[in-house]
């Protein structure tokens, strides 16, 4: 009788405590509800506003993820509160738990930073060609975390934005046009006023090379064994490279069809004599 009288108690606890509960339970469901519907709509109308917007798509995916990251953490944090948990219990669990994962992913959060910042101020964007952390290659994606690039032998060099935020970045697709220099060296016996017309010539037969501003020749300096030339001039980075290649080549064509000497680095071999 007695074992049937306990039993019967906590069945009517338990009823009590599902009735006292059981409101609270409903009110969150319907908050759950109303606030996931609403995250929704609140995401439609990014959407939409992003799409009559020209910001860069990596920025707006970001931005979109965060806010509706950050509105459901906000919904989290009000079922559970109605649910009956202390606001303030809430936020000392999630603050000592934001702690530690900070301390352990503070490498992540840097290049977290990182990312933030150069989709902000755009130091490059998709297509660049930057040099930045020792490294060469046109910018090929870029990502909270991280930015790969591809460099010239067509490897993907993966880049911390952490530290490519707080680095040197060389961005040589930031200005339309770009400038080269070249530098060749002929012998003393040449001839300075025709070599300089040669490469004035080879410029000038290149519609590649711009003339505004127009390319010039320099003598840069008196070396140990060459006369040492320098070519500047203008090209626009989409044909920059095949402008370089170009007068290169061109470069040694004509000089050797002109007579005119580049001097380079000769080893004479003496043998000895027998006595």
């Amino acid at each position: 009788m007695n074992a049937f009288e306990n039993y019967q108690t906590y069945i009517d606890e338990a009823v009590d405590w599902t009735l006292g509960v059981l409101p609270n339970l409903i009110t969150a469901i319907v908050i759950f509800i109303v606030g996931y519907w609403i995250i929704k709509l609140i995401n439609k109308m990014v959407r939409r506003f992003f799409a009559k917007k020209d910001y860069d798509e990596t920025l707006e995916s970001f931005l979109q993820s965060f806010i509706s990251i950050a509105l459901k953490a906000l919904l989290f944090v009000l079922v559970v509160t109605q649910l009956g948990v202390k606001t303030s219990s809430l936020v000392a669990i999630i603050g000592a738990a934001g702690l530690a994962i900070g301390l352990a992913l503070q490498g992540s959060l840097a290049n977290f930073a990182g990312g933030v910042l150069i989709l902000i101020f755009k130091p490059f964007k998709v297509g660049d060609f930057i040099s930045a952390q020792g490294i060469d290659g046109t910018v090929k994606e870029i990502s909270i975390f991280n930015t790969k690039l591809s460099t010239f032998g067509n490897q993907i060099a993966i880049l911390p934005n952490g530290q490519l935020s707080n680095g040197n970045i060389v961005n040589y697709n930031m200005e339309s046009t770009r400038r080269d220099k070249i530098d060749v060296g002929i012998g003393y016996g040449s001839n300075i006023k025709e070599a300089k017309e040669i490469l004035l010539k080879i410029c000038a037969d290149n519609p590649n090379i711009n003339t505004e501003p127009a390319p010039e020749v320099y003598v840069g300096a008196l070396g140990d064994s060459s006369v040492d030339l320098t070519l500047r001039f203008w090209a626009n980075n989409d044909v920059f490279w095949p402008a370089h290649f170009y007068v290169i080549e061109q470069t040694k064509l004509r000089f050797d069809a002109a007579g005119i000497e580049i001097p380079f680095p000769q080893r004479v071999m003496h043998q000895p004599v027998k006595s």
